[in-house]
């Protein structure tokens, strides 16, 4: 499994990189001239920031499933985020964690912010990739961000993935990390009532996964949810994934791609602990934070399953980014939207894990 390192990025990278923020630097008229005409779809205009990287993403062949496999791809991903990910967020201290499974040991980094003291509020946060693509190292920038902004601790967790380890192990990996967290929480200097779960489409599945299952064996329980575009319902099509089938980065034969290694065939996918939004009941669970992107196919199952949560009595912020596309938190190093974004739920997180909350 991969491990955050600071080895230096290879040259060509480098300057693919500075070609994508010289690309950024430009005058609006010249980026818009590289980004095309606007786009506008379901009532919604695509913001500049987003189009020009569909653009540059368009030229450079960088997608987001690569032909040949679950190898290409992932490498793909590693790849982008140099590109996109911006230069290290610091000051940020990191820590190796190991915890202890069944199966041996699940790694996972401890971020903490410089300047933290005392017992804090801490985000167990899980990637997104699919269940199939992603590690802590592509979402390193994004941990840091979210612990510096939000000044609490995060701890990013290596959860096995597909098709290696298919569904339920990434969730029981999930849980895992919860429960080590809570138990270790003087270890970790976090306050134990002070711990949010949260992730990023896949990643945000596993959170809000985490969440019901915690609350339904009884037990300690997250504080606080933060779902970015959760996948929530692997049964159904919903509206959102036809309006955006293709060209918005994550495309719906993607969706296939994924899920058909995640929950290959004998898997029953009405299952709540993969299609969160099926649980009967959500009653009694923590508040929740999420964000969905308006040019987005998971966008109408993220908003589906907020109403759920508001019907079962559960506090819920739905903040839709309308001009934005799927996996925005990863953008950090470009233009001033993505990051404008994750700021802001940033902030929702600091409210919710404040010690006066």
């Amino acid at each position: 499994m991969t491990i955050p390192t600071r080895a230096p990025v290879p040259v060509q990278l480098r300057a693919q990189a500075a070609a994508v923020r010289a690309a950024y630097a430009l005058p609006g008229p010249l980026r818009r001239l590289i980004a095309g005409a606007p786009v506008r779809r379901d009532g919604q205009r695509l913001a500049l920031d987003a189009q020009l990287l569909l653009s540059l993403q368009r030229m450079s062949g960088n997608h987001l499933v690569r032909p040949g496999g679950v190898a290409p791809s992932r490498a793909g991903l590693d790849h982008g985020r140099h590109l996109v990910g911006g230069p290290v967020i610091e000051p940020v201290a990191t820590r190796e964690i190991r915890i202890p499974v069944e199966y041996g040991e699940l790694p996972a980094t401890l971020y903490t912010p410089d300047g933290l003291a005392g017992p804090s509020g801490l985000l167990v946060f899980f990637h997104g990739g699919g269940w199939v693509l992603g590690t802590r190292t592509s979402h390193d920038n994004t941990a840091r961000f979210l612990a510096r902004q939000a000044g609490v601790r995060v701890l990013s967790v290596e959860y096995r993935l597909a098709p290696e380890h298919v569904f339920p192990a990434a969730v029981d990996d999930a849980l895992a990390a919860f429960d080590h967290a809570h138990a270790e929480a003087a270890d970790l200097g976090v306050d134990p009532d002070r711990i949010a779960v949260g992730g990023d489409s896949a990643g945000g599945n596993l959170a809000a996964v985490t969440a019901q299952l915690a609350v339904r064996r009884g037990g300690p329980t997250p504080a606080f949810q933060l779902l970015f575009y959760p996948a929530t319902d692997a049964t159904r099509r919903r509206r959102s994934r036809e309006l955006f089938a293709e060209g918005f980065l994550l495309t719906s034969a993607h969706m296939d791609w994924f899920a058909d290694h995640y929950a290959p065939e004998g898997v029953d996918r009405s299952d709540p602990r993969l299609s969160p939004l099926l649980t009967p009941d959500l009653s009694g669970l923590p508040p929740a934070y999420i964000a969905t992107a308006g040019f987005d196919p998971l966008r109408d199952e993220g908003e589906a399953y907020a109403e759920r949560l508001r019907e079962a009595g559960v506090v819920v912020a739905l903040s839709r980014q309308p001009d934005l596309i799927h996996g925005y938190i990863n953008y950090l190093g470009v233009g001033r939207r993505f990051r404008e974004a994750t700021a802001e739920a940033a902030g929702a997180l600091r409210l919710a894990l404040s010690p006066h909350a």
